[in-house]
Protein backbone atom coordinates (compact mmCIF):
# COMPACT_ATOMS: atom_id res chain seq x y z
CA UNK A 1 0.00 0.00 0.00
CA UNK A 2 1.25 3.24 -1.13
CA UNK A 3 0.73 6.29 1.05
CA UNK A 4 0.03 9.52 -0.91
CA UNK A 5 -1.19 11.59 1.84
CA UNK A 6 0.99 10.89 5.19
CA UNK A 7 -0.50 10.62 8.81
CA UNK A 8 1.75 10.27 11.71
CA UNK A 9 0.80 9.65 14.97
CA UNK A 10 2.98 11.86 17.58
CA UNK A 11 4.50 8.46 19.29
CA UNK A 12 5.11 7.34 16.05
CA UNK A 13 6.47 10.78 14.94
CA UNK A 14 9.10 10.46 17.73
CA UNK A 15 9.77 7.12 17.40
CA UNK A 16 10.75 7.61 13.25
CA UNK A 17 12.64 10.34 14.70
CA UNK A 18 14.66 8.78 16.90
CA UNK A 19 15.62 5.79 14.64
CA UNK A 20 16.75 8.45 12.05
CA UNK A 21 18.65 10.63 14.42
CA UNK A 22 20.47 7.68 15.86
CA UNK A 23 21.51 6.76 12.18
CA UNK A 24 22.54 10.12 11.55
CA UNK A 25 25.07 10.46 14.87
CA UNK A 26 25.91 6.84 14.76
CA UNK A 27 26.87 6.67 10.92
CA UNK A 28 28.36 10.14 11.17
CA UNK A 29 26.54 10.36 7.50
CA UNK A 30 25.55 13.52 6.44
CA UNK A 31 21.64 13.69 5.58
CA UNK A 32 19.27 10.75 6.34
CA UNK A 33 15.45 11.09 4.03
CA UNK A 34 12.74 8.66 4.40
CA UNK A 35 10.38 8.62 1.62
CA UNK A 36 7.51 6.78 0.24
CA UNK A 37 7.61 5.04 -3.24
CA UNK A 38 5.99 7.69 -5.52
CA UNK A 39 8.79 10.27 -4.15
CA UNK A 40 6.90 11.90 -1.25
CA UNK A 41 9.55 13.09 1.37
CA UNK A 42 8.06 11.87 4.73
CA UNK A 43 11.07 12.89 7.12
CA UNK A 44 14.92 14.71 6.72
CA UNK A 45 17.58 15.37 9.01
CA UNK A 46 20.78 16.00 8.99
CA UNK A 47 22.38 18.77 6.77
CA UNK A 48 20.14 20.49 4.66
CA UNK A 49 22.03 19.75 1.08
CA UNK A 50 22.20 22.16 -1.66
CA UNK A 51 19.40 21.21 -3.53
CA UNK A 52 15.75 20.52 -4.47
CA UNK A 53 14.56 18.17 -1.70
CA UNK A 54 11.62 17.17 -3.39
CA UNK A 55 12.98 16.63 -6.75
CA UNK A 56 15.89 14.88 -5.09
CA UNK A 57 12.88 12.21 -3.35
CA UNK A 58 11.31 11.85 -6.39
CA UNK A 59 14.63 10.82 -8.53
CA UNK A 60 15.25 8.50 -5.93
CA UNK A 61 12.04 7.04 -5.49
CA UNK A 62 12.54 6.42 -9.47
CA UNK A 63 16.35 5.35 -9.77
CA UNK A 64 14.60 2.56 -6.71
CA UNK A 65 12.16 1.40 -9.15
CA UNK A 66 14.31 1.60 -11.57
CA UNK A 67 17.10 -0.63 -10.00
CA UNK A 68 13.86 -2.81 -9.33
CA UNK A 69 12.96 -3.50 -13.19
CA UNK A 70 16.60 -4.41 -13.27
CA UNK A 71 16.93 -6.95 -10.90
CA UNK A 72 13.51 -8.64 -12.28
CA UNK A 73 15.67 -8.64 -15.48
CA UNK A 74 18.41 -10.90 -14.63
CA UNK A 75 15.94 -13.25 -12.16
CA UNK A 76 16.11 -11.27 -8.78
CA UNK A 77 13.22 -10.58 -6.37
CA UNK A 78 14.30 -6.83 -5.97
CA UNK A 79 17.31 -4.65 -4.85
CA UNK A 80 17.03 -3.59 -1.68
CA UNK A 81 19.38 -1.71 -1.21
CA UNK A 82 21.69 0.96 -3.71
CA UNK A 83 24.72 2.46 -3.22
CA UNK A 84 26.02 5.44 -5.55
CA UNK A 85 29.62 6.14 -4.88
CA UNK A 86 30.96 9.83 -5.96
CA UNK A 87 34.74 11.45 -6.10
CA UNK A 88 32.84 13.28 -2.62
CA UNK A 89 29.65 12.61 -1.88
CA UNK A 90 27.73 9.18 -2.20
CA UNK A 91 24.47 8.01 -1.63
CA UNK A 92 23.09 4.73 -0.16
CA UNK A 93 19.62 3.45 -0.70
CA UNK A 94 17.68 0.95 1.43
CA UNK A 95 14.30 -0.39 1.42
CA UNK A 96 12.09 -0.38 4.22
CA UNK A 97 8.83 -2.30 4.39
CA UNK A 98 7.50 -2.55 0.79
CA UNK A 99 6.87 0.73 -0.47
CA UNK A 100 9.33 3.02 1.76
CA UNK A 101 12.80 3.85 0.85
CA UNK A 102 15.48 5.14 3.56
CA UNK A 103 18.33 7.51 1.54
CA UNK A 104 21.60 8.16 3.72
CA UNK A 105 24.05 11.35 2.22
CA UNK A 106 27.59 11.00 3.31
CA UNK A 107 31.11 12.07 2.88
CA UNK A 108 34.48 10.58 3.65
CA UNK A 109 33.84 11.74 6.90
CA UNK A 110 32.46 8.00 7.46
CA UNK A 111 32.64 4.82 5.32
CA UNK A 112 30.44 3.10 3.28
CA UNK A 113 30.76 -0.58 5.35
CA UNK A 114 29.65 1.60 8.76
CA UNK A 115 26.82 3.19 6.92
CA UNK A 116 25.52 -0.15 5.76
CA UNK A 117 25.84 -1.64 9.32
CA UNK A 118 23.98 1.14 11.07
CA UNK A 119 21.72 1.35 7.70
CA UNK A 120 20.66 -2.24 8.77
CA UNK A 121 19.36 -1.56 12.12
CA UNK A 122 17.88 1.76 11.29
CA UNK A 123 15.67 -0.42 8.58
CA UNK A 124 14.91 -2.80 11.07
CA UNK A 125 13.72 -0.46 13.63
CA UNK A 126 11.83 1.73 11.23
CA UNK A 127 10.14 -1.89 9.92
CA UNK A 128 8.65 -1.81 13.31
CA UNK A 129 7.60 1.53 13.40
CA UNK A 130 6.17 1.45 10.54
CA UNK A 131 4.06 -1.84 10.14
CA UNK A 132 2.03 -0.48 13.97
CA UNK A 133 1.56 2.87 12.15
CA UNK A 134 0.02 1.06 9.23
CA UNK A 135 -2.14 -1.15 11.24
CA UNK A 136 -3.26 1.76 13.31
CA UNK A 137 -3.91 3.38 9.76
CA UNK A 138 -5.83 0.36 8.73
CA UNK A 139 -7.62 0.45 11.71
CA UNK A 140 -8.46 4.04 11.55
CA UNK A 141 -9.34 3.44 7.81
CA UNK A 142 -11.96 0.14 8.93
CA UNK A 143 -13.87 2.74 11.22
CA UNK A 144 -14.29 4.97 8.37
CA UNK A 145 -15.38 3.28 5.91
CA UNK A 146 -17.99 1.69 8.48
CA UNK A 147 -19.60 5.39 9.47
CA UNK A 148 -19.36 6.10 5.15
CA UNK A 149 -21.70 3.15 4.76
CA UNK A 150 -24.24 3.85 7.53
CA UNK A 151 -24.30 7.48 6.63
CA UNK A 152 -24.73 6.40 2.69
CA UNK A 153 -27.57 3.98 3.63
CA UNK A 154 -29.29 6.58 6.60
CA UNK A 155 -29.30 9.32 3.42
CA UNK A 156 -30.55 7.05 0.61
CA UNK A 157 -33.36 6.31 3.48
CA UNK A 158 -33.91 9.91 3.94
CA UNK A 159 -34.01 10.45 0.62
CA UNK A 160 -36.61 8.07 -0.37
CA UNK A 161 -38.91 8.92 2.49
CA UNK A 162 -38.71 12.79 0.91
CA UNK A 163 -39.92 11.13 -2.38
CA UNK A 164 -42.88 8.81 -1.48
CA UNK A 165 -46.13 9.42 -0.96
Amino acid sequence: MVRTNWKVFEEDYWAINTILQELLKNSNAASVLLLDKTGQLISSLGEPPQFDMHSFASLCAADFEANAQLATLIGEKDFSTLYHQGSNESMYLARVEQNIILVILFDRRTTLGLVRLRAKKAVDNLETVLRRLFGKLEYENEELTEFNEEFVQQAEMEIDSLFTD
